[in-house]
């Protein structure tokens, strides 16, 4: 849109507690990219639904991710935070995608392989979550999707979904681009795996000092080698590699030593933006939310009734 600013679109599912790799991965990069774009947040409740079952966690959940995207910084002067249940033209431009793109296409996705391999059930919710995921991205004609590395293919399969609806009903979706902070494309978690609830090897973004501490000190470390290779992985996220090289350098073979020093500084980054999220309240956030969904739905409603008239069911 010639004159505005390009729209930046990501999401995050209420599945958990929020932890350092979704903050370096996500959070941060977004409250950075958000001073020079639109932003669009969604909280990704349906898409949660495909691994968690519990009512009550989940809305418990959605109240805290929208909190920690306050926390983190987010300027609702230039984002709209909302959920995605209070947009139906999700699901429902999902359904399209699914009866647009095959079955082995959809067997091609890393992250279904990656989380059934992982024991996560193999229900249908998953098999088709890179449809209902380029619905989101696709409604709102986004320009810059901010993801991790391993998340490219998905931006890719709303490409294709996109295409694949631009050459059957005519020109009508924007395909989008992805960016990737390479630094940070895959942050490592407590066992050197990549940092998931699911794999359960998380250090939580607003957890009490102790919490932290415990989480640090569980980090697996290889005692054959003068640097703890998963430590110092992680420490990159918080201070430059000059400065871990002289403290690493010091303390050769002093796991503890080290572990303590990551401990101080993910307390000095988080300790901040948990006070400012200690202080936000519930009916806060659904004042928010509710602005937000009614923004949103603004926008994807307009896209919608466009699809409607070109498939075909507007009469």
């Amino acid at each position: 849109m010639e004159g505005q600013k390009k729209r930046l679109f990501t999401g995050l599912q209420p599945s958990g507690q929020l932890h350092i790799g979704n903050y370096f991965g996500a959070l941060k990069p977004i409250v950075e990219m958000f001073k020079e774009h639109q932003g669009l947040l969604m909280i990704a409740d349906y898409h949660a639904l495909t691994s968690l079952k519990n009512a009550t966690e989940l809305h418990d959940n959605i109240i805290s991710v929208a909190k920690d995207f306050l926390a983190a910084g987010v300027d609702l002067t230039n984002a709209i935070i909302f959920k995605q249940s209070d947009v139906p033209e999700h699901t429902e431009l999902a359904w399209i995608f699914d009866c647009l793109v095959t079955v082995p296409f959809l067997q091609q996705a890393h992250a279904y392989k990656d989380k059934v391999a992982k024991g996560l059930e193999a229900n249908a919710g998953l098999f088709t979550y890179p449809m209902l995921m380029a619905a989101d991205i696709l409604l709102y004609e986004t320009d810059i999707v901010p993801v991790g590395q391993d998340q490219r293919q998905h931006v890719e399969y709303a490409r294709e979904a996109a295409s694949k609806f631009n050459v059957a009903y005519g020109q009508t979706f924007k395909e989008p681009g992805e960016k990737i902070q390479e630094a940070v494309a895959i942050v490592p978690g407590t066992d050197g795996q990549k940092m998931s609830k699911s794999y359960k090897n998380t250090i939580p973004l607003f957890g009490t000092k102790d919490e932290i501490s415990k989480a640090v000190m569980s980090i697996v470390t290889d005692s054959s080698g003068e640097r703890p290779a998963n430590v110092y992985a992680i420490h990159k996220l918080f201070r430059t590699e000059v400065e871990l090289d002289s403290l690493y350098d010091t303390n050769i073979g002093n796991y503890k030593v080290l572990k303590e020093a990551l401990i101080a500084d993910i307390e000095a980054v988080v300790a901040p933006m948990r006070e400012r999220r200690d202080a936000i309240t519930d009916e806060e956030v659904k004042k928010v939310l509710k602005d937000g969904a009614e923004k949103a739905r603004a926008i994807a409603s307009i896209k919608m009734a466009d699809v409607r008239n070109k498939i075909g069911v507007t009469l």
